[in-house]
């Protein structure tokens, strides 16, 4: 069963997803699906803070791309966020939209093929600015499509504002 939550950015998405899962059980896994840049001492400080938030009770995974390789069978699963894990679709791609979206959904349809409960976290950025670069915009598309369908696909959908959640699915 797929689990959806998507907001804006602090709109309270993580939290609300890690606390869902561990109202579930009590050994949640954490799937980071982040690409680590090289000489990134933000984003490394980043990663350092959001493992010492989540507990010894998570076990945590970082895997890129093809999240369904993982052993993820039976369990109950937080995967962050979506926005990442296209954007390492996208720019392996070299930013074509269609690949990219094709293999995101294929991806989905094979964890939506698993027994587990999955919990899909995802930004919702196309009610920000609108993207002044091509590239931008395309991405933006992307995005939008890719939570169209996770959101299809999911049994509840929740949709994170200033940290309450609101019922979009269930």
């Amino acid at each position: 069963m797929i689990t959806f939550i998507t907001g804006g950015v602090r709109s309270g998405k993580s939290s609300y997803a890690q606390q869902y899962a561990k109202d579930l059980t009590d050994s949640p896994v954490y799937v980071a699906t982040a690409r680590r840049w090289k000489n990134d001492a933000s984003f490394e400080e980043r990663i350092r803070r959001h493992q010492a938030e989540r507990g010894e009770e998570w076990r945590s995974y970082e895997e890129e791309k093809y999240v369904h390789t993982l052993p993820l069978e039976g369990e109950v699963v937080v995967i962050d966020c979506v926005t990442l894990w296209l954007t390492n679709f996208f720019l392996d791609h070299q930013e074509n939209v269609e690949l990219a979206l094709t293999e995101f959904k294929k991806e989905i349809d094979h964890l939506a093929s698993i027994e587990s409960h999955i919990i899909i976290i995802s930004n919702e950025i196309g009610m920000g600015l609108h993207a002044e670069t091509p590239m931008g915009r395309r991405f933006t598309d992307l995005q939008g499509w890719a939570n169209q369908y996770v959101a299809g696909r999911a049994a509840r959908a929740f949709f994170m504002v200033s940290g309450i959640p609101l019922s979009l699915k269930s």
